[in-house]
């Protein structure tokens, strides 16, 4: 009997089988499904974070067909294949761990992070050369990113050079400083390029404060955006109890009803 992982790569190579394949995806290429692959990794995190094991199961396979998808668009193009994809992966993780994979010792989770960062940096600095040029302590941290975790990756980078606040309650202060000029901005009636420079140094200061408390802070906005979900879902109860939307009630109204939906969350009467 066939392995699974088998017959979906047969799968997909029939579904791209000009003879007979299915016509949305011969039309596709990498572009087009780069979006769909970002969106299943998203679904893989949600399924995560509501703890059903059996959506995850059907999510992880969703996003091992993109994997698979790209592999057989490389393959009709003699570039590569999806055994190579996995023999790449592989060969990385057997390098970057020669801890397991070899003599080296590494004493705790926190030392195996330093040297995964140090074994990265010896990559980069090997592919700088290979090009000709000097390398970055930045580089390799790509713009496609969601901007929290593109900020949280610079900043990470920087501070393994050196470029680090040394305690956590400075950048409070830098956080106060931003949030002031913000408001002087916006005071003075600023055009927005402006105002929303202002703000994007607030929301850099604040992932940095993240960083140094050792919060993740897409998981912490994921968090904080689930909590604003089941709040505002409550005023919508309470004000349906009342025969009414929100859209018919005042924002002191809405007030009073989050504030006794955070005490309902508390346990408090």
């Amino acid at each position: 009997m066939a392995r699974n992982i088998d017959r979906l790569i047969d799968v997909m190579a029939r579904l791209r089988d000009p003879n007979g394949g299915c016509p949305w995806d011969l039309e596709q290429t990498y572009a087009t499904i780069a979006p769909h692959t970002i969106e299943e990794a998203y679904e893989v995190a949600d399924a995560i974070e509501k703890g059903d094991m059996s959506a995850l199961r059907e999510e992880l396979g969703d996003l091992l067909f993109q994997v698979v998808y790209y592999s057989q668009m490389a393959r009709e193009e003699t570039l590569f294949d999806f055994d190579e994809v996995a023999g790449v992966i592989a060969d990385k993780m057997i390098r970057r761990h020669p801890h397991v994979f070899g003599a080296e010792e590494v004493k705790g989770a926190d030392m195996q992070t330093s040297r995964w960062e140090d074994h990265k940096a010896a990559e980069r600095a090997a592919k700088a050369a290979e090009e000709g040029r000097a390398p970055s302590a930045l580089e390799g941290v790509i713009a496609g990113l969601p901007a929290l975790t593109r900020a949280l990756k610079l900043q990470n980078r920087a501070a393994r050079v050196g470029f680090d606040w040394t305690d956590a309650r400075d950048i409070l202060d830098k956080i106060e400083e931003e949030v002031r000029e913000l408001r002087h901005e916006m005071d003075s009636g600023s055009a927005p390029d402006r105002v929303a420079d202002e703000l994007g140094d607030l929301l850099f200061a604040l992932v940095n404060l993240a960083r140094r408390l050792k919060v993740e802070p897409e998981s912490a906005l994921r968090g904080t955006n689930a909590k604003f979900e089941r709040r505002f879902h409550r005023i919508e109860a309470l004000l349906s109890e009342q025969g009414r939307t929100p859209k018919e009630a005042t924002l002191d109204e809405m007030e009073a009803f989050w504030q006794q939906a955070k005490r309902e969350e508390r346990g408090e009467s």
